[in-house]
């Protein structure tokens, strides 16, 4: 399996978006960034904020797009053919309401599941859909027809913690992400009650 050189955190630019759920995944990457003592900076040609972070013994590429959701393909594809990644050097966070707030889970492959932002980037990869996801839960609001207001609202209090709670977990399993042990990743992030 080849290895993680690449975080992206999907989300949505602008501060009216920050605290939503929507972000969750950008939420991932500012907290790896901040551990790593790093700032995501603008990088017009990367359509985003970018930092390079050294985490453990190996650097890695950190992405939160500056394009809308739904367009975060065109982020991705500009920083894996800069830097001439693989599809599987990619390492895509982002919410997922089919997970409840404090848990997450690593998944390789797979479809988009009705997120935009990971249609818009199996599209833009040339429908290559074999990256790397964490899927940072922040629930269900219990009908189809009320998941936009509740991605693009704000977590309560204990959902909020919770969530915080899934990222810093997230952030305790990378070291075996980037050394390619998948299945202690896994077994340690996947556990979290």
């Amino acid at each position: 399996m080849s290895q993680v050189t690449a975080i992206i955190g999907l989300g949505n630019p602008g501060a009216e978006y920050d605290a939503t759920r929507h972000n969750a995944g950008f939420w991932l990457v500012d907290a790896i960034a901040r551990s790593a003592h790093t700032e995501l900076r603008p990088e017009k040609k990367f359509l985003g904020l970018y930092a390079k972070a050294r985490i453990g013994d190996q650097d890695v590429h950190l992405l939160n797009p500056s394009t809308f959701m739904n367009r975060s393909g065109a982020a991705v594809a500009a920083l894996t053919q800069f830097f001439k990644l693989t599809p599987e050097n990619l390492l895509v966070a982002h919410d997922e309401l089919d997970l409840p707030p404090g848990q997450a889970r690593y998944k390789t492959g797979g479809g988009h599941g009705g997120h935009n932002g990971l249609r818009d980037i199996i599209s833009a990869l040339g429908n290559q859909n074999t990256f790397h996801r964490v899927r940072v839960g922040i629930g269900h609001p219990g009908e189809a027809r009320q998941v936009t207001n509740y991605v693009l609202g704000r977590p309560g209090k204990a959902d909020q913690e919770a969530i915080e709670h899934a990222l810093d977990e997230c952030q305790a399993t990378l070291p075996f992400v980037l050394k390619g042990e998948w299945a202690k990743a896994m077994n340690r992030l996947h556990s979290v009650k």
